[in-house]
């Protein structure tokens, strides 16, 4: 089944979940069914699919992960690596989520936020598998915390999600900086805990979390150079950055420690 098929079977498949779903048009152009299939999978909700929904899903996002093309490992250094692109194309040991406290993704069509893309492309598999580990708590995450995840049809072979702190006020409190310090350490632990030896964080609670650029920057360098000074797994840890701002800000951070290279 090539791509095309795959796609409108899932199309199908998910409006059909939906009580006016069957009155939803499938477009022609592939760029629009795209978006559509993107969609569906962010609103639907946290429950399980069927056998044949998943062997489809499955094969769709993996020939997508191929088609946007998959980062290896090996192309990053032992130690602290730069690199700027999709987290998503990342083939690691883990790749971190910054997640929210429901940690069930982003339920917002096509939104532009790294949470919206990792669940999208890891498919609904992760949302429900995220939702069991909210409910086996008995509460929502709390900031600074972690919780690990297979990544499904991503390249990576894990999910570390973490929640980034919001900040509300003009500048960031001392537990904000807590906080943020907080989660880099323990997804860092629960990534030894697994023996893992990648990992590769995001720019985690900037953007609509408010955090200061520079700051947040300075805190994931100072807190992963600190954790690697202990005894661990981890060989290489990416960080992962997707604005040219935010690339400027590591390269002068990392300099001259710096490897890695834009994509």
């Amino acid at each position: 089944m090539i791509q095309a098929h795959r796609r409108c079977y899932l199309i199908q498949h998910l409006l059909a979940e939906h009580p006016d779903g069957q009155e939803v048009a499938i477009p022609e152009d592939p760029q629009q069914q795209r978006s559509l299939l993107r969609a569906l999978f962010n609103i639907r909700p946290a429950q399980p699919v069927s056998p044949a929904f998943k062997v489809i899903q499955d094969q769709y996002l993996q020939k997508r992960a191929q088609q946007k093309g998959i980062v290896n490992e090996r192309h990053f250094q032992p130690g602290l690596n730069l690199w700027q692109g999709d987290i998503t194309r990342l083939k690691v040991d883990a790749i971190v989520n910054a997640a929210n406290s429901g940690l069930t993704g982003c339920y917002i069509p096509n939104h532009n936020c790294i949470d919206n893309a990792i669940h999208t492309f890891a498919g609904v598999e992760l949302r429900y598998a995220c939702a069991q580990l909210v409910t086996a708590q008995g509460h929502p995450e709390e900031t600074g915390q972690a919780k690990i995840t297979p990544a499904f049809n991503l390249p990576s072979k894990y999910v570390i999600h973490t929640v980034g702190p919001i900040v509300s006020t003009p500048t960031p409190t001392t537990v904000n900086i807590s906080q943020l310090a907080a989660s880099y350490r323990n997804a860092l632990h629960l990534a030894t805990h697994y023996h893992l030896k990648s990992i590769a964080f995001p720019c985690i609670s900037t953007g609509v979390f408010h955090f200061p650029n520079q700051l947040a920057a300075q805190i994931a360098i100072q807190t992963t150079r600190e954790f690697l000074k202990e005894p661990t797994t981890i060989k290489k840890v990416i960080f992962d950055v997707f604005k040219d701002n935010d690339s400027r800000i590591y390269q002068q951070l990392l300099r001259p420690n710096q490897s890695g290279q834009k994509i």
